[in-house]
């Protein structure tokens, strides 16, 4: 095997970090616009979402399917599929989405609060909070593994009065369409199964670049919240 060029490896994190700069950017404008908002349905917020990434950047693929989900909708993990629903007046709502930019994938998730229920803003506000430690957490152990992130995210959510609404908490992510490790999914994965250090490399032994994903729910009061991006990259 030879001698991976410098240049060849760094063009997967130019080309994450762009998608994920775009990503902020595209929500941003749907924040400055109000498209998530009492009296749209979650299928119209999310084909708003859908028509703003083409109309910002000609984005028309996403590599996962797109969510936005609100009030008791927000306590299901992402394989469910729930009937669309109005958001309500005092709603809690999150769109998560995996668009495609000039072939890399972003993921990013964001939490939006209506009305005046501290609960609910307490939540959305520990979601980046969350996420900030965990990320710590990850720079701070060159060895870490996924189960070892994912105990210390669900550490930090307990410590916050919250449970953790996955079975994990993030993933491989690159040039479309990315591979897992080995076909294995757990691995591919930050969960408690995966007892594999995070900091490695791929098939094309290219290091692995990943999300960390926080979706965190009340599940006495019924609601919940999700925020994702970027873990080992900025």
């Amino acid at each position: 095997m030879g001698v991976p060029d410098p240049m060849d490896e760094q063009l997967p994190v130019r080309g994450l970090v762009k998608a994920q700069r775009k990503a902020e950017r595209l929500f941003a404008e749907v924040e400055t616009r109000g498209l998530v908002a009492p009296g749209a349905g979650e299928r119209e917020v999310s084909d708003r979402i859908r028509d703003l990434a083409n109309e910002m950047f000609g984005t028309t693929n996403h590599w996962h399917k797109r969510i936005v989900r609100s009030g008791p909708h927000t306590l299901f993990p992402y394989k469910e599929n729930p009937p669309d629903r109005i958001i309500g007046e005092d709603d809690i709502a999150f769109a998560g989405f995996g668009p495609i930019f000039e072939e890399y994938e972003a993921d990013f998730g964001r939490t939006f609060v209506f009305g005046d229920d501290p609960a609910k803003r307490r939540l959305r506000d520990d979601l980046e909070k969350i996420f900030i430690a965990g990320r710590h957490v990850f720079h701070a152990d060159p060895q870490i593994t996924g189960r070892q992130l994912y105990a210390e995210v669900e550490r930090l959510a307990a410590e916050a009065g919250w449970t953790l609404g996955g079975w994990h908490a993030g993933h491989l992510v690159g040039e479309f369409p990315h591979e897992s490790i080995d076909g294995a999914k757990f691995e591919s994965c930050v969960t408690p199964d995966n007892d594999t250090p995070l900091r490695r490399t791929d098939r094309a032994d290219r290091p692995c670049h990943w999300i960390l994903e926080i979706h965190l729910v009340d599940q006495r009061h019924g609601f919940g919240g999700f925020y994702e991006q970027l873990l080992d990259l900025a």
